[in-house]
């Protein structure tokens, strides 16, 4: 619950302090007070974390790994220190199955690439569901095309539920890899990923999660989800851009071949052959990203002292809120599950006469950020009979008031549509 001051009293946030911390915030566009709700998209960042980059810079920037001197150490240190804050916030039970990637993308990609392409063979099948990421889709058709392998997908109802009875069917013994969502981009749908790993390791195929819409928003156990694979950007939970993290399970990574070659990831080169590093070292070729490790291990601080439990209240709370304003108004569908406890702090909705498009931009004009179009996910919009559709998405910086000045922009806008 959020007083009428933006504090949230029962959540354990308190939002006004929160927001303090965020410049950005503090903009105003075209004359009105940014209203940011395009989170699921990129989050904003926080003081404490754009103030770890610019100390990096500032005062270690230096190569990691093998260098003797004071800098090089210390940029070593900082790096794998956040490296072990990345394991600790998702309970990964070693750092060095912590692999830097640039984002959940790549993460997919080199799954798809080492485990899954050494894995799956010609009559196999790899299965998803019908409500993925195109992240999570193309890595998989291709690795189809090339295997002679079978995708498939299981479905989910009108109200994007998955049908856990038709996925237990559609997962069988030819099965190498399923990969899914932890939470919908789109629908915000919350997939039940423990039932669905438990499915996977029946059939004895291994199960890789796309958290990039969950890890930043609610408490993630790799243990407890039972996962092999799980993948997550940065940028989505107060992060710098270009850092991802790819998490597996070391007995699964140490068998996997190299993704790229190159410095770091190898442990002993002569002109006819090359021997690969130990993990993580042996997927992350050449110079890392490593201002940016310092800004995620900076936003993990951020996001564990506000707690993810406080952070995933905050959000359902003003999720319900929002579907329930929203819904007042006759001329809107929400796309997804109708019950807010069941799906995250993403609503994907359309107007049934104003383009998703001309909608973003009227609400743009009142200083209102949400985000238009298919969302990375096109063939799960198209099944709703549309082309696009706008998207509210909501973090710890979000408020009530935010809520209403959203649906009071839609009737606006309708206004102005309808003279």
């Amino acid at each position: 619950m959020i007083d009428s001051t933006g504090n949230t009293v029962s959540t354990g946030l308190n939002v006004n302090s929160i927001r303090a911390d965020f410049p950005i915030l503090q903009r105003k566009i075209h004359g009105q007070n940014l209203v940011y709700l395009d989170n699921a998209a990129t989050t904003q960042k926080p003081n404490q974390v754009i103030k770890s980059l610019t100390d990096y810079y500032e005062q270690t920037n230096a190569n990691v790994h093998r260098g003797v001197h004071t800098l090089s150490i210390e940029a070593t240190d900082g790096y794998e220190l956040a490296r072990s804050k990345v394991a600790d916030f998702i309970n990964a039970p070693r750092s060095e199955e912590i692999i830097w990637t640039r984002n959940t993308s790549e993460s997919l990609n080199l799954v798809a690439a080492t485990w899954a392409e050494n894995n799956v063979v010609a009559g196999d099948n790899i299965v998803i569901t019908a409500m993925e990421h195109h992240s999570n889709i193309v890595p998989w058709q291709q690795l189809a095309f090339k295997k002679g392998a079978e995708l498939r997908y299981f479905a989910h109802n009108s109200d994007g539920i998955i049908d856990l009875e038709h996925a237990m069917t559609v997962i069988d013994e030819r099965t190498k890899i399923l990969s899914v969502t932890h939470m919908s981009n789109v629908l915000g749908t919350v997939n039940p990923i423990s039932e669905l790993a438990g499915r996977a390791h029946d059939v004895g195929a291994v199960i890789m999660v796309d958290a990039a819409q969950s890890v930043p928003h609610m408490p993630v156990d790799v243990q407890d989800l039972d996962a092999d694979f799980l993948a997550f950007s940065a940028h989505k939970m107060l992060g710098p851009t270009g850092i991802g993290v790819l998490w597996g399970k070391v007995s699964l990574l140490e068998d996997m071949p190299p993704y790229m070659f190159g410095g770091d990831m190898i442990l002993e080169v002569t002109y006819e052959d090359a021997n690969w590093n130990d993990l993580p070292y042996k997927f992350e070729a050449g110079t890392p990203n490593i201002a940016d490790a310092f800004g995620t291990g900076a936003a993990v601080d951020y996001l564990s002292r506000l707690g993810m439990k406080n952070v995933w209240r905050h959000e359902q709370d003003l999720t319900a809120y929002a579907m329930e304003r929203i819904l007042s108004l006759d001329t809107v569908k929400i796309l997804g599950p109708k019950d807010p406890s069941m799906r995250g702090g993403v609503i994907s909705f359309i107007h049934d006469s104003i383009h998703p498009h001309d909608l973003g931009t009227a609400l743009d004009q009142q200083g209102i950020a949400i985000r238009t179009g298919h969302h990375c996910a096109m063939p799960l919009v198209r099944s709703y009979d549309v082309v696009a559709a706008a998207r509210a998405s909501f973090y710890i910086y979000n408020t009530k008031s935010e809520v209403d000045a959203l649906v009071n922009g839609i009737s606006e806008t309708e206004g102005y549509f309808n003279r």
